[in-house]
């Protein structure tokens, strides 16, 4: 049973979160942040993780620390319930359209926390995805995507390929990552120990 469970508690947020991988794609989020709920619900159905988290944060103030602290918590969960991490697949990538909006998200649960977004949309389209959905902007989706790479060790490249919408393009993004985060952590019984050359990750 790959699960795990994680906690961050400090002065401005107490988040918990619950994680099976080999899950079904049940989920219960309550962050506080109606549009981050969302696409973690998006991100474990079309993961097929079980996935329960529960927050509270400082946001009175603003929705930053929250944010940040889940995908911290999230990533830690993922990180903890690989283990020493033999025998997984390593590698995922996911392509996913939503509308008018197409994302692709390649991952390397590598030890190296890294993300890398680029937009690859014609020129005359190129800039951050338009809008926000209530205070919820693509400054604070990208954030979440970096506290969840540095906490899960995993290194990770989002592609925004069309979108215009910014409901769409997030969508499209979380669902590309629950993805390719399902192909990664699946095991894969042609792998014998660490998935690495080196004999380590």
């Amino acid at each position: 049973m790959r699960t795990a469970t994680a906690a961050r508690k400090t002065k401005e947020t107490n988040i918990t979160v619950r994680l099976k991988l080999d899950g079904n794609g049940h989920t219960s989020v309550k962050t506080g942040i109606p549009f981050l709920d969302h696409m973690l619900t998006l991100l474990g159905v079309h993961g097929s993780f079980d996935l329960a988290i529960k927050g509270a944060g400082d946001l009175d103030i603003d929705l930053h620390h929250t944010n940040e602290d889940v995908g911290l918590a999230v990533g830690q969960a993922f990180d903890r319930a690989l283990g020493d991490r033999k025998g997984i697949a390593r590698y995922g990538w996911a392509y996913v359209p939503m509308e008018e909006a197409l994302a692709r998200v390649v991952l390397d649960f590598s030890g190296r926390p890294k993300l890398v977004v680029r937009d690859e949309r014609p020129s005359e389209l190129r800039k951050q995805p338009s809008g926000s959905h209530g205070a919820y902007q693509w400054g604070d989706a990208e954030h979440f995507l970096e506290s969840f790479a540095r906490a899960s060790k995993s290194t990770i490249h989002v592609a925004i390929i069309a979108g215009a919408d910014f409901h769409h393009t997030c969508e499209a993004v979380f669902k590309a990552l629950g993805r390719a985060l399902d192909a990664a952590t699946r095991r894969d019984p042609r792998v014998k120990g660490i998935p690495s050359s080196k004999g380590r990750l």
